[in-house]
């Protein structure tokens, strides 16, 4: 298993770390994104999205549509919070095991896809720490060394 501990003291450094994660980031990739409440979840994402699309577009959180789809040049980004989900037959409906494959997929709490969690994801978890953040980011998919290796562990 790949894990490493990151530091990240200010919104700026959350939004220089979702660049260095989206240079790395393709199609078929799954990202989930979990911890409590304001722990800088869909900041990430935003973050990601952003450095993605090369542009400020206007990136709203998915709360309450539960996704959210961005076409970039070469890949469908879909970005789902899952916390309103009450049961893992929302997951199919939403259309998100087919994007699994082949968009790139940023998953706010992930515990909601129950046994539909890709087994070669990519797991962030945020922690909120004085006034900045904690990403752990794990995985047990070899492919995903290259993310270690971009981000200097």
């Amino acid at each position: 298993m790949h894990q490493a501990r990151f530091e990240l003291s200010t919104s700026d450094d959350s939004t220089m770390f979702a660049r260095a994660l989206a240079r790395q980031l393709g199609a078929g990739d799954t990202v989930l994104l979990s911890g409590p409440i304001g722990a800088g979840k869909s900041h990430l994402a935003r973050g990601i999205i952003h450095a993605i699309l090369g542009t400020n577009e206007d990136v709203p959180s998915p709360t309450f549509t539960l996704v959210q789809t961005y076409q970039a040049p070469r890949f469908e980004i879909w970005h789902a919070d899952l916390y309103r989900l009450s049961s893992i037959a929302e997951v199919d409906e939403l259309g998100l095991t087919e994007a699994f494959d082949n968009a790139l997929c940023l998953i706010e709490w992930p515990d909601r896809l129950g046994h539909e969690a890709p087994a070669d994801a990519l797991e962030i978890e945020l922690a909120i720490k004085d006034e900045g953040r904690v990403a752990t980011v794990r995985s047990t998919d070899p492919r995903w060394a290259r993310v270690f290796e971009a981000l200097g562990v």
